[in-house]
């Protein structure tokens, strides 16, 4: 749990599954007594709180965020940050009237792999960006639905581009320069008729820069996930990330030849236990030194906001069938309601 690796002095659990919050004590050696609350609204009232972590049904990040912002407390929200765009600036005004910090979780922006790439980006070791790749081929059944009735809803969560993709589309979009001017996609619902939203995803981006992104989200891989990767293609270079959460470089390739790539590939090579990787631990304790030092974290809360972007774009030009431009000052999850009945 990256809070107790960082040493966060954990003083409150709220879950409405009381025996959730006793499995967490267990698996995380936290004090028996330590606090535990049904109601988030009550633990606020009754607790001194500089940090809260947010992770929750996406449908409610939105409006716990808000409050906690409302108390003056920092908070760190699992992706998606939420799931309107109206919620998220919201959210961005509240934290900056309230004075306190806000951070996105995408964690694999830590990743050592994406941190290299970005080292890359940052210096222009690819020149000119031409165009980049990110894959999501996963699987996803009826048993990782039933376990959360929420998801797969319109409501509460969309479908495998906001839950499943939402992290590698976010570094899609931060490596290939953020700012984006027009989507195009296609979205579909072919092997989960048991949830509203889309179980794929294919969408063209079009970046201000000139250079192009392609998006390819699916849950239908048989049987098992396959892997989440990421492409970068520039004049001067040609990146891969690969592996379960884009924690291997599997390509690297330079014109300067600064470096050996095979030693590269060797060096940002992790194996993490699962999907989650290994981002959240560095993530915590970029927030907590943001937090002491006064600044914005590395992800923020305008990070989180045009993860969503992306993604609600796909959704419209979907839904529209042509394409959409960007940026969107509005667009909800809740205005596809019914788009596969």
């Amino acid at each position: 749990m990256a809070a107790i690796e960082n040493n966060l002095n954990i003083v409150a659990l709220c879950d409405l599954i009381p025996a959730s919050m006793e499995d967490k004590i267990e698996k995380c050696g936290l004090p028996a007594d330590i606090s535990q609350y049904t109601d988030y609204r009550e633990m606020l009232d009754q607790e001194e709180i500089d940090l809260i972590a947010i992770a929750t049904e996406s449908g409610k990040h939105a409006v716990i965020a808000l409050d906690c912002i409302e108390k003056g407390i920092n908070v760190i929200i699992e992706k998606p940050i939420a799931l309107s765009l109206e919620d998220a600036d919201a959210i961005i005004a509240a934290a900056d009237r309230k004075g306190v910090l806000v951070s996105a979780c995408h964690q694999n922006r830590f990743n050592k792999s994406v941190q290299k790439i970005r080292e890359a980006v940052e210096t222009g070791r690819f020149g000119r960006l031409f165009h980049g790749t990110a894959h999501i081929r996963w699987n996803r059944g009826p048993s990782y639905y039933k376990q959360a009735p929420w998801r797969g809803t319109w409501e509460q969560d969309g479908g495998a581009l906001m839950n499943q993709c939402i992290h590698n589309i976010d570094l899609l979009r931060w490596m290939m320069g953020d700012e984006i001017t027009e989507a195009f996609a296609y979205t579909d619902r072919l092997n989960h008729d048991y949830i509203e939203a889309e179980d794929l995803g294919i969408a063209l981006i079009k970046f201000k820069n000139g250079a192009y992104g392609i998006i390819e989200g699916t849950i239908n891989v048989y049987p098992a996930n396959l892997e989440e990767t990421l492409y970068i293609f520039g004049e001067k270079g040609t990146v891969k990330a690969g592996g379960h959460s884009v924690n291997i470089i599997e390509e690297w390739f330079f014109a300067d030849q600064s470096d050996d790539p095979e030693a590269v590939k060797a060096e940002y090579h992790e194996n993490p236990p699962n999907i989650y990787g290994f981002g959240h631990k560095p993530l915590y304790a970029d927030v907590i030194d943001a937090i002491r030092n006064k600044r914005k974290p590395y992800i923020d809360a305008e990070a989180g906001r045009r993860a969503i972007e992306v993604v609600l774009g796909i959704y419209k030009s979907a839904v529209e069938g042509r394409p959409v431009k960007l940026s969107l000052d509005k667009c909800n999850t809740r205005d596809f309601k019914g788009r596969f009945d």
